[in-house]
Parts: C-alpha cells; sequence; structure tokens
C-alpha cells in the first residue's frame, strides 16, 4: 500500500539500532527523506547505506539528545540543512538499566529525560513548522510497560506518562491539521537486545513468556512497528488524534479477561 508519505521529512530518533533502526527503514521505503539521530555514528552509517544515503535526501547526525537543550538546537540547525520536519518518531527510549524503585531523584530524572522530556522538547520544536503548514504527524513510541507492571518502576512510570500526554496532546491538536499518536510495542525481537540476550543467558525464561504471555508464541519483529509508524504518519491515520495503539500481539495483561 502507498501511504502517500513520499518526499515528506522524517525525523525519527533513538536509530542506532532495534526499533527507530527498523522505523527510520520504513519509513525511507515509503519514499519519505528521513532524518536520523543515534550516538553511535557507525550505526548511523550503516542505516545510511541501507536507506541510500543523502542521494535519497536522507540526513544523519550523531548526537546524545540527553544533554540539555540538545533536541531544541539540533532541530533548528536541521532545518537548515535538511528542512522542516511533517513527521516526528519520539522513539528515543531506555530503562538506562536503573531497577532499583528506590533510586535517588538524581537516577529518576535520568530516567524522566531520556523516556519523556526529550520528547517533548522535540515536539515543542516541530510543532511551530507543523502549524504554519496546517498539516503534520508526530508519533511517541511508549512501551506496554506504561500500561502495566511490566518493568523497573521508573521505566514504566516514565512509559506510562508518556502515553497520557499523548492521548491529551493529541486531543488539543486536532483541529490543527496535526496528528499525534502513540505505539506501545509489546516484545520485539531486536538484536542485541534484551529478548536476544535472554535466549542465551535464560532460554527457560524465554520460553515460559513465550506460552504465558503471547498468543502466538512469537516474538514481535521490528517490522511490526515500522509498518505501525508508517501508516501512522500517512494521511491514512487522519482520524487518529491522540490514540494510543498497543503492538503486541495481544500479550498485555491489562487486556486479559479474568474468568
Amino acid at each position: 500500500m502507498d501511504f502517500g508519505i513520499a518526499g515528506k521529512r522524517a525525523l525519527v530518533t533513538g536509530t542506532g539500532k532495534g526499533i527507530g533502526y527498523g522505523i527510520a527503514k520504513a519509513l525511507a521505503s515509503e519514499g519519505a527523506k528521513v532524518a536520523v539521530i543515534s550516538r553511535n555514528e557507525i550505526h548511523l552509517q550503516e542505516l545510511m547505506q541501507t536507506m541510500g544515503g543523502t542521494e535519497k535526501g536522507h540526513y544523519a547526525f550523531a548526537a546524545d539528545l540527553t544533554e540539555k537543550d540538545a533536541p531544541t538546537n539540533i532541530i533548528k540547525n536541521m532545518s537548515q540543512e535538511f528542512g522542516n520536519i511533517d513527521i516526528l518518531v519520539n522513539n528515543l527510549g531506555s530503562t538506562l538499566e536503573i531497577t532499583d524503585p528506590f533510586c535517588c531523584l538524581d537516577d529518576w530524572y535520568r530516567v524522566y529525560r531520556m523516556n519523556l522530556e526529550v520528547a517533548i522538547e522535540s515536539t515543542n520544536a516541530v510543532l511551530p513548522y507543523m502549524r504554519a503548514r496546517g498539516w503534520g504527524r508526530i508519533i511517541n513510541i511508549s512501551s506496554t510497560a506504561g500500561m502495566e507492571n511490566n518493568g523497573p518502576i521508573p521505566y514504566c512510570s516514565m512509559k506510562a506518562a508518556l502515553i497520557a500526554y499523548s492521548h491529551s496532546l493529541g486531543r488539543v491538536l486536532a483541529k490543527e491539521g496535526i496528528v499525534l499518536s502513540c505505539v506501545l510495542p509489546g516484545a520485539i525481537f531486536t538484536e542485541g537486545g534484551y529478548w536476544d540476550k535472554a535466549l542465551v543467558e535464560k532460554p527457560e525464561h524465554v520460553e515460559k513468556y513465550l506460552q504465558d504471555r503471547c498468543p502466538s508464541g512469537t516474538f514481535g519483529e521490528i517490522d511490526d512497528i515500522g509498518s505501525m509508524v508508517a501508516f501512522l504518519a500517512s494521511d491514512l491515520a487522519k482520524f487518529c488524534q491522540g490514540a494510543i495503539i498497543p503492538v503486541d500481539g495481544g500479550q498485555s495483561r491489562h487486556y486479559f479477561v479474568k474468568p
């Protein structure tokens, strides 16, 4: 299906590997010109080569978006070199391996900055351009962990806040031609990711998880997320303001019906 986003300028954060990498490829395959940001320059160059590089109008920038004012400054400078952003995908996120529910406030802030504040700052930076044109798409990548206790408490809390922010701001922007939505990935297999490592370190845990939590008995793939994001970036999603969409193969407990 042609999603009609050829020539649109998209920015995807957290694209070094995994889901962000897949999202960038999905948008590029639809003809969008994609700007990708990651701290890892080697991964960025690999992704650029896969997408067709600058010859196809793509753009790469190596940076740490959690640094103070980084999203604002990068997007401002990018508008001169790459152009104004039509589609923003806020994919940056991590537990930062902070698992202590009683961690210090500095650790809470680090998780907040990574999973919520950067998305808000990036959104604020692109909104003036989208409003001026009366068209825009913002897709936030949260997690099913934001709907249930399925991970470290600081991480779950920030992903829950991102969901609430997305639903609320999506309503506010609804009359401006800007569609803001939120995707909640479930157990997605990524090379070098949590489940890849778990298959080696604790295969019995993986087997039980797939049996108990995943109706299909399999993990999702990054293409499952990329395809959903490409749809939400298109005009076909014009009635998805504030939509919260799990892409989890039915694994989430919050949808389970108890007999």
